[in-house]
């Protein structure tokens, strides 16, 4: 036993170099022991078991790494109170080692001013295992509660469960319940032994579906004539003339004239189906497919034909796929809702009808297959090889007949040739009434672009090039300016054209009076366009290009959508001022969405910097309509285009097409705005009122250009604006019917005119050079106006419009002009044909031809050379 009531902490003298710990005050020895600072190897070190064992008060030491350290140091640990739980032990006699532990650690961190600065490894070692310990006993806690409340959410369920099981053995129980299982429990047996439908059901239900899509295709084809008052007409011809008795006639000439065109309509349509059918391997299903696809396409058709007297062919399907199926069907008129409406029900009942029919036919595959066990049986493998064969067979005779019915020569157009068929797709729309809408639409599938022009070769192009490069060198000897100097609009007007200069119309006022005076006095003239109520885009190429479609091949109808998304590098104009300025060289605006026709990708293969529409990633600024139009104002679009001009870093090439003249023409504007004209008797109301409503926007035109060219004479930049009409609208139904008239349906207006601030300011072109024109010339044109040089290109076009000043797809009986074939205009306005041209002229169409087909169809061997630039 210790005599003294305190002891000493020890020090060794072999540390006396290392700063000595402060001493502790003497604590009683009863109750007391000594403890090692950490590392602790008895973990019931504070039980009385462990006291009684250390009567001799025995020292315990830890040691320690730390420098020159004692290895030995120890303390004696009161039994007063500097750890916590000998207090405890002398009430309970025991005590756990979490409150052992936590009790070191207070101890610890109460000498801890008196340890080293570096901690002993052991300590640390300490520290983890109690770090580990919380952890564990927290994942413990953790796991607990997870399976507590897993035990508690599967209770819920089971309650639940219990609950919608007991719910439904009370509702089964019921006794009307009870008679309806019955009844259908018995008649289970007979629907399960239901007849399978046979083939031959099926043949004829093939045959009538098909053979009534075909005649509802046609029938949306014609239209009710009209006659004149005075007109004397008998019976017979009014029904013949009808709309049945034209679809009839379609019909019967399968007898009377045997031309078996109906036919040839069937048998395309019975591809689709028959496709459709082996594909699903689901009969009514793919009749429901096939039924519902083909009346919405006779629906849309039909709208399409009575709107731009044009069909719907397959670059049209390029809208959908563009996001703009909503856009366009904006664009249906009011008097073709009821139409639709009475469409829309004939789907239902189609859908309504082929599904009660899948349910009744216990026939469930058009062909017995097994795609789970397909080898299991000899009826499994041939079941399933049949399958796949006839979808595949079925497909490929499809595409084979689709794409070979517009190519000569190919087994599918020779025998349609056989039963009759005669393309006319230079005009889709007498094309699809004189051989079917089903047949214009697949001999379109494939569009060659164009025929190969007799002597096409690299040598032929390249004495070309050289040809015409002395013509422009010989032109540009005369001419003082630079294309590129000055800032080039050419503004595409929608539907823009005198509507004075069709026969049996008269207005109380002149809708276009400032425009007329503008033409007056500078470039200006007649367009001829191949278009009428439509057909924007395909003017818009021509301008742009310098291209015609009268060169195209017949089934080449839309090159924005069947040629530019798959050329390369396509040729425009404005690549003239990005050839020097760079992208700021070229912008366009269209106040409408920019994949209308596919001009967001057309215009990035032209070389335009920027497109401005409603939905571009820059959209339009101005946006203002007039009255309750739908569409964006010229005045609005003519702002859009000064703004751009305004904050221009260099001279730029700026194409613009407007909107607000666009189809259909309801009533937009305020009763007292609207022009009044004055038509003939047997004009119908609806005709009357749209005639009137569009040379009201005319008039909103006619004012808003006089005030966008005012504003650009303010402007000290030099600015040529080339304005034009594309085509006129759709609704000139009695002069549709009138072949007097057709050449007037395709005139439209357009003039040149350059700012005070450019040297042409004032100019005028002789009208023997002016009168007459077409798009394609529109650049060569203005390079006159503006005594610019040209390139050897623009020296093509020169040269031809001097000889030809006018070439575009009209189908007039004028002159002796007949379907399929291209007008070619002479100085004076008459028609001529390419028989009866002079040498000069038909050895520079002949070298127009080798020209466009190079750059669209051929090995594009000018552009190795410098046929398209500017010097």
């Amino acid at each position: 036993m210790l005599k003294d009531a305190t002891m000493p902490i020890f020090s060794p003298d072999r540390h006396a170099h290392v700063p000595s710990y402060v001493k502790l005050t003497k604590q009683p020895i009863a109750g007391g022991t000594y403890r090692p600072l950490a590392n602790d190897e008895d973990s019931n070190a504070c039980a009385p078991s462990a006291l009684s064992g250390h009567h001799g008060s025995k020292l315990y030491t830890q040691k320690s790494a730390i420098h020159a350290i004692s290895d030995n140091t120890s303390i004696f640990i009161s039994g007063a109170g500097t750890l916590p739980c000998l207090p405890e032990m002398a009430s309970s006699g025991s005590v756990s080692k979490a409150e052992i532990d936590n009790n070191e650690q207070i101890a610890s961190s109460e000498l801890q001013p008196h340890q080293p600065a570096e901690q002993p490894l052991n300590q640390v070692v300490s520290v983890c295992k109690r770090a580990a310990h919380t952890t564990a006993k927290t994942l413990s806690t953790a796991g607990h509660t997870a399976v507590k409340a897993t035990k508690v959410t599967g209770h819920a369920i089971h309650t639940a469960a219990t609950a919608v099981k007991n719910a439904w053995h009370t509702f089964i129980n019921f006794k009307a319940v009870q008679l309806i299982i019955k009844f259908f429990r018995k008649a289970y047996g007979p629907w399960k032994k239901r007849m399978r439908f046979s083939y031959a059901f099926y043949a004829i239900v093939f045959t009538l579906l098909t053979s009534a899509e075909v005649i509802f295709l046609q029938w949306g084809m014609y239209s009710e004539p009209t006659y004149d008052k005075g007109d004397e007409v008998d019976q017979t011809t009014k029904i013949l003339n009808s709309v049945a008795g034209q679809v009839t006639k379609f019909v019967s000439q399968m007898w009377l004239e045997q031309k078996s065109l109906f036919l040839v309509n069937f048998v395309g349509l019975g591809l689709i189906y028959l496709a459709l059918i082996f594909v699903t391997n689901r009969f009514w299903i793919a009749t429901l497919l096939f039924g519902t696809a083909i009346t919405a396409f006779g629906v849309a058709n039909s709208i399409k034909i009575q709107l731009r007297n044009e069909p719907i062919i397959p670059a049209d399907f390029t809208f959908i796929s563009g996001g703009d199926a909503g856009n366009i069907a904006s664009f249906i008129p009011d008097n073709s809702q009821q139409f639709v409406e009475n469409a829309v029900t004939v789907v239902i009942w189609i859908i309504a009808i082929c599904l009660l029919l899948f349910l009744l036919d216990r026939r469930k595959c058009f062909i017995y297959c097994s795609w789970r066990k397909p080898f299991a049986s000899a009826k499994n493998t041939v079941g399933t090889f049949s399958r796949a064969l006839a979808a595949v067979v079925s497909v490929v005779i499809l595409a084979s007949y689709a794409t070979n019915l517009g190519t000569g020569g190919s087994w599918s157009n020779m025998w349609a040739a056989k039963q009759g068929y005669t393309p006319t797709l230079f005009d889709a729309a007498e094309d699809a009434r004189n051989n079917g809408p089903a047949t214009t639409f697949l001999s379109l599938t494939k569009a060659p672009t164009m025929d190969k022009p007799e002597g096409y070769s690299k040598q032929k192009m390249q004495a070309i090039s050289k040809k015409y490069s002395k013509l422009a060198n010989s032109i540009n000897k005369s001419r003082t300016q630079q294309l590129t100097d000055s800032t080039a609009i050419m503004i595409l007007s929608e539907t823009f054209a005198d509507p004075t200069r069709l026969p049996d119309i008269t207005f109380d006022e002149d809708p276009i009076p400032n425009i007329r005076n503008i033409m007056g006095t500078t470039t200006s003239g007649t367009m001829l366009s191949p278009g009428y109520g439509g057909g924007t885009a395909n003017i818009e190429y021509q301008a742009l290009t310098g291209l015609s479609l009268a060169n195209f091949s017949d089934s080449m109808i839309v090159p924005y959508q069947q040629l530019v998304p798959t050329q390369s590098n396509p040729y425009s104009f404005n690549q003239i001022w990005t050839q020097k300025y760079g992208e700021s060289g070229s912008e366009a605006v269209h106040p409408y969405y920019q994949s209308m026709y596919l001009r967001n990708t057309n215009y990035k293969k032209f070389g335009f910097s920027h497109l401005y529409s409603l939905d571009s990633a820059t959209p339009v600024e101005h946006t203002e309509k007039i009255g309750e139009s739908p569409y964006v104002s010229d005045s609005s679009t003519y702002q859009d285009v000064l703004d751009l001009i305004k904050n221009q870093k260099n001279p730029e090439f700026l194409q613009v097409v407007t909107m607000q003249n666009h189809m259909p023409y309801s009533n937009y504007y305020e009763a007292e705005d609207v022009l009044q004209s004055s038509v003939t008797d047997d004009t119908p109301d609806d005709e009357h009122s749209a005639i009137n409503v569009f040379s009201t926007g005319l008039k909103y035109t006619d004012q808003a250009t006089l005030d966008f060219l005012s504003q650009l004479n303010q402007i000290n930049k030099p600015i040529t604006v080339i304005f034009y009409g594309d085509h006129l609208p759709g609704i000139y139904l009695k002069e549709e019917q009138n072949p007097d008239d057709s050449f007037l349906l395709h005139e439209t207006d357009y003039f040149i005119w350059s700012n005070d601030a450019s040297p042409s300011a004032n100019v005028k072109l002789d009208d023997s050079e002016a009168a007459f024109s077409s798009s394609n010339y529109f650049m060569s044109s203005a390079a006159e106006h503006m005594n610019a040089k040209i390139s050897p290109y623009l020296a093509l076009l020169t040269k031809l419009h001097e000889e030809i000043p006018a070439i575009s797809r009209v189908i007039s009986n004028r002159g002796g002009i007949g379907l399929g074939t291209a007008t070619y205009l002479q100085s004076d306005g008459t028609v001529t044909d390419s028989t009866s041209m002079s040498k000069t002229q038909k050895q520079l169409l002949a070298d127009y031809k080798l020209v466009q087909y190079d750059q669209t169809s051929g090995k594009n061997y000018l552009k190795e050379s410098d046929f398209m630039s500017v010097d």
